[in-house]
């Protein structure tokens, strides 16, 4: 069976490019019928946020991205923290070392940076490999003996246990999204792969042994972990792994709109839009930042927007339901270079799914942000209202301003529009045309839109200024539906309030 995981570490808000990340491995598990696993990669305890794992696991909800196994759900692989598992990663460490595959060193963050510095010194580049590992203070070195060995292991908890990469290996390896890819072993460090001072692995001894563990089949992760391939691809081969290691599909990056580097919160601050799914509250008071789904957007929308950042099912449909993205993808089509995003298109996706809303479907959206305002009416109406304004809103949010005229006489005028029409004879003849309306008896939109018509020809007004200035009195500028659907809203009494209202 098709596994595939999504282990993000909770060190802040989850970024859309790991939401895009959690989908991608969603959709090719569905269309496998596979399942796809959530594990929490809170190894680094050093950056560990708190509240960041329950916004992860909010956020994939929100998404639609149903967790079939891990955090939240439980399976036969539990625990699904790292921090949970954490006795379990000494012991393959260990083994690693007993087969010659790693090994213990004690050097000092002051003694490392003190050989990086000379050797910088000499215009030379510092790296922890096979040429030093024997001078430095490793139990590589000639002159540790098993006895001094084991009593500093006793003794010492800074020590660390390294990968002991070969000197002279071409590495080869294949990737879904970019073919084959070699590396040789000489351009590798040794790195570190078990921490004694906090009893914790780092990342690739962690991921490594639990993908193995937790029977995973397809690593779909993002293009920063692409350098790291070669050494996963040796640590599956020390542990005699190789026949079940997952195959690997580094997804490419999400660039900033101008396509020049990888898409941050800053860039959203900047150019105002935001780059997380949810609004992100920090426990400890920081700074939070901008939601997707607080700024109004639909998580349909959303999600089609994402999947098709660094995908392309190979046809000119655009707008696709989740089951029809599990239905087209495939990992052979996402692009191998990076995704340019674009603000203007989230945008465009979520007016399109918007409008695609049925009117029951857009009250039940609205009703909440009138009940904020302290506003109420019937369904009936609330439904009609909604037909009148769907072609005109792009985000959630924008419903009760589009709609507010209908429920809320206006208290103040568009200063702009009413320096324009409300001048000269137009408030005489808006007066003359209330009382007009007010004899007629068929308020329905058919018959105003006649009658007053008419009556505007017979006056010879100009027709754009005396119905600007109409709609500026009923609505407060001038926007919105077909003036005489509103006043047949409204009815014959409101609308008539209205106009003789304005001053």
């Amino acid at each position: 069976m098709v596994r595939v995981r999504f282990a993000p570490s909770p060190t802040g808000p989850l970024h859309m490019g790991g939401v895009r990340t959690a989908l991608y491995n969603y959709l090719f598990a569905k269309q496998n019928g596979g399942e796809f696993i959530l594990r929490i990669e809170d190894t680094d305890s050093q950056r560990f946020v708190p509240g960041a794992e329950k916004y992860i696991i909010e956020s994939l909800n929100w998404c639609g991205i149903k967790v079939d196994e891990g955090v939240g759900v439980g399976g036969p692989h539990a625990p699904y923290r790292q921090s949970e598992r954490k006795e379990i990663y000494l012991k393959y460490a260990k083994q690693l070392v007993d087969d010659g595959w790693a090994y213990y060193a004690f050097d000092t963050p002051e003694s490392l940076n003190s050989l990086r510095k000379d050797m910088e010194d000499k215009g030379e580049t510092f790296a922890y490999n096979y040429q030093i590992r024997e001078k430095l203070d490793t139990s590589l070195n000639p002159s540790m003996d098993l006895e001094i060995l084991k009593e500093r292991l006793e003794k010492e908890n800074h020590w660390v246990i390294r990968f002991k990469m070969p000197s002279d290996r071409a590495i080869h390896m294949k990737d879904l999204v970019r073919g084959d890819v070699t590396a040789m072993s000489s351009t590798l460090d040794d790195k570190v792969l078990y921490k004694r001072i906090d009893s914790l692995p780092t990342y690739h001894l962690a991921n490594i042994v639990d993908d193995h563990l937790m029977e995973i089949t397809h690593v779909i992760r993002g293009e920063e972990w692409l350098p790291s391939l070669p050494l996963h691809y040796m640590l599956y081969e020390a542990f005699g792994w190789k026949d079940s290691m997952p195959e690997f599909a580094h997804l490419p990056l999400l660039l900033k709109p101008e396509g020049n580097g990888k898409l941050s919160k800053r860039d959203g601050d900047k150019l105002g839009f935001p780059v997380f799914p949810l609004r992100w509250i920090p426990e400890d008071g920081g700074d939070g930042a901008r939601g997707y789904r607080e700024d109004g957007y639909l998580p349909e929308a959303f999600v089609n927007m994402l999947a098709l950042l660094g995908w392309n099912p190979g046809t000119e449909q655009e707008i696709m339901t989740m089951d029809e993205m599990i239905k087209l993808f495939s990992i052979e089509k996402v692009n191998k270079s990076g995704a340019r995003f674009s603000p203007q298109k989230a945008l465009w996706f979520n007016e399109q799914y918007l409008r695609s809303k049925s009117n029951s479907e857009l009250a039940i959206l609205l009703k909440p942000q009138m009940e904020a305002n302290g506003v109420s009416d019937t369904d009936e109406r609330i439904e009609k209202v909604c037909s009148l304004i769907k072609e005109r809103a792009t985000l959630v949010c924008d419903l009760w301003s589009l709609a507010k005229f209908y429920f809320v006489a206006p208290e103040e005028y568009d200063q702009k529009v009413y320096a324009k029409f409300y001048k000269n004879e137009n408030p005489e003849n808006l007066r003359i045309f209330a009382d007009f309306i007010e004899t007629i008896d068929d308020f329905t939109t058919e018959n105003l839109n006649e009658r007053c018509h008419a009556f505007i020809e017979e006056k010879q007004w100009k027709m754009g200024q005396i119905m600007n200035t109409t709609r500026l009195s009923v609505v407060g500028s001038n926007s919105g539906a077909a003036m005489w659907d509103i006043a047949e809203f409204l009815g014959k009494e409101e609308t008539l309030k209205r106009m003789r209202a304005i001053k």
